[in-house]
């Protein structure tokens, strides 16, 4: 057999800290898309109260109940006066984990060709100066520097944090590269657990490429994370740009097949653990890799990756609505 059972060493770090601009002005670039998803994410909470009935002891009599009480106790069975019921106030208990993909291909400027104007209806002024604002809108695009594929990955999760905070569901995030089996970097965004709070909006600003895409272990390590934390729905979506490649992460250096099979052997640990995995790629020759890579598994090749914060916030709320 080719596994090969500690065979990496992940080092777990806390990601360094930028500024809040990133977060603060995707935010207002998108702010129709954010309004909206929160929106959607609010509808998802639950009915506030349960009823549970047959209670010793409770807020009100159950009729029904009490009734099926007397008969019972008239015909000498004798049962239990569990006739009261009380509301229970049902909370979601879904955690889910984001691990981001930091390697140096995620560097790679998405085609200058395709400009998407799929935000220019989020005006919300006076309709007089639609026009006006429009024109700054897109002389400042113009000027704008290229978008990358990192930086798609970074509005992505700017808009979930948004959904989740709304909907109060548990999350972390966090982010892998490195180079070789002795050096997977893993990098804590926000980890389960921890609050929301302007140190998350830093480390967000400071996603960038780094090396290689060495996918087992980092799914390994998400996992373990989202087995110490206690919730009945676990979830772990995985974004990259593209198939698990490294140094050494293979039996030579032409060989692609091992990475490939070990992060497969990795996400069917995941799933036997009691955890959804899920992939998202923006690599649109994906689906060759990822057929193998995920055959239990649910994955999406994101076609138009422009659409990438759009997708990821469908998505979760597809793998989350239960």
């Amino acid at each position: 057999s080719d596994y090969r059972p500690r065979w990496c060493r992940v080092g777990e770090r806390l990601a360094e800290e930028g500024d809040t601009d990133f977060y603060d002005e995707t935010l207002r670039k998108h702010h129709g898309l954010v309004t909206d998803t929160r929106r959607q994410f609010e509808m998802m909470r639950p009915e506030s109260f349960r009823r549970i009935k047959r209670l010793e002891d409770g807020e009100e009599i159950d009729l029904d109940r009490a009734i099926e009480f007397i008969v019972d106790k008239r015909a000498g069975v004798g049962p239990l006066a569990q006739v009261y019921w009380r509301r229970n106030k049902v909370e979601r208990d879904v955690a889910v984990a984001f691990l981001m993909d930091m390697s140096a291909s995620t560097d790679e400027e998405i085609d200058k060709q395709k400009v998407d104007y799929s935000d220019d209806d989020e005006f919300n002024g006076d309709p007089r100066n639609y026009f006006q604002w429009l024109s700054q809108r897109r002389a400042l695009r113009a000027i704008e520097p290229p978008k990358r594929i990192v930086d798609l990955e970074k509005e992505s999760l700017v808009m979930i944090v948004e959904a989740l905070e709304a909907i109060g569901d548990s999350y972390g995030i966090y982010g892998f590269s490195g180079y070789g089996r002795d050096n997977v970097e893993y990098h804590v965004i926000k980890d389960l657990g921890e609050n929301f709070s302007d140190r998350v909006r830093r480390r967000i600003d400071k996603i960038q490429p780094i090396r290689s895409t060495r996918m087992g272990p980092a799914v390994r390590h998400t996992v373990a994370k989202l087995n110490e934390y206690d919730a009945k729905v676990k979830i772990l979506i995985l974004v990259s740009d593209g198939r698990p490649q490294d140094h050494g992460y293979g039996r030579d250096r032409t060989e692609k097949e091992y990475a490939v099979h070990d992060t497969h052997q990795a996400l069917m640990e995941a799933k036997r653990s009691g955890v959804v995995p899920f992939l998202i790629t923006v690599d649109k020759e994906g689906h060759d890799y990822m057929k193998q890579m995920c055959s239990d598994v649910g994955y999406e090749v994101v076609d138009e990756i422009e659409q990438l914060p759009r997708r990821l916030t469908t998505l979760y709320r597809a793998l989350a609505a239960d």
